[in-house]
């Protein structure tokens, strides 16, 4: 009687969590298809009224993959090989909103000693100029940014209207008035190693840059400034890609999710249903 009374337990104690989970699970596709979660999520969406364009802020430390990670959502989403006044879809990095540098900081960068991780860093008046035009519905010109010589380079590129922007780097979720321009945030989290050898690996093949000089850079500036700074903001996002774009269950959501809010109203799938406790997992292409 005894044994029998453990495995009813056990079993109820199974069913309740079991229970619990579902109830978890739908509840948080709820509170995702309303946009009504904590203090800190993007802005409220209705069913019949999405905002053009739809901005998705990507946040993620250094070599997390945020970059990899926006080109597949555009991949996936048939824009990559769109010429680009006519992509519906663009990508938009931070970097391209560093601070120009005077001669001394110029020595300095070239020799590694320079902050590129610290939010000072960044012209914020033109980053947030430049994404009120793109908000607006203005034509817009992003600056384009050479790490060799960190500097801006001459040409601009030019943003027409899009229907879905990807805005990515180490801190888009740190300034309030640019996040609060997001109606979906997600942040890439991997590993820190992993980050560290991609660094290595990018700022030496890429960058021409030495070993010692990236690693004294990281240990000095990037690292610290990653836990400072851009790991607290990890709180602000929607949802959490661990592995970056190698993690293709979640970018294939993600990209559902973007093909939904982009049909007329009218041709919207209802993915959730409460009664059966189910969400349309299908991949989407």
């Amino acid at each position: 009687m005894q044994n029998f009374t453990r495995i009813v337990f056990r079993s109820g104690r199974a069913l309740f969590r079991k229970c619990e989970f579902r109830a978890n699970k739908i509840d948080w596709f709820k509170r995702m298809a309303t946009k009504e979660t904590n203090p800190h999520v993007s802005p409220r969406m209705n069913g019949s009224r999405i905002p053009r364009p739809f901005v998705i802020g990507v946040a993620g430390g250094t070599a997390s993959g945020k970059s990899s990670v926006c080109k597949k959502i555009m991949e996936q989403l048939g824009e990559d090989d769109v010429d680009h006044k006519e992509r519906k879809v663009t990508i938009i990095s931070q970097d391209s909103f560093y601070k120009e540098l005077n001669a001394e900081e110029k020595e300095l960068a070239a020799k590694g000693q320079c902050n590129f991780d610290h939010p000072d860093s960044f012209d914020c008046d033109l980053m947030m100029k430049t994404m009120q035009d793109i908000v607006h519905g203005k034509r817009a010109e992003v600056p384009c940014y050479d790490y060799i010589t960190n500097s801006r380079k001459n040409e601009k590129e030019v943003i027409y209207a899009p229907d879905v922007v990807l805005f990515e780097g180490i801190l888009v979720f740190y300034f309030q008035e640019l996040r609060d321009m997001f109606h979906m945030k997600l942040f890439v989290d991997t590993d820190a190693d992993t980050r560290l050898s991609r660094r290595v690996l990018r700022d030496t093949q890429d960058r021409g840059r030495d070993l010692e000089q990236i690693l004294n850079q990281y240990t000095n500036f990037v690292k610290p400034a990653f836990e400072e700074f851009c790991l607290p903001t990890k709180k602000y996002a929607d949802v959490i890609i661990p592995r970056g774009s190698d993690n293709t269950v979640a970018i294939d959501l993600i990209v559902q999710h973007i093909q939904e809010l982009l049909k007329p109203s009218g041709k919207r799938t209802r993915h959730f249903s409460e009664g059966s406790g189910s969400y349309g997992l299908g991949r989407p292409h």
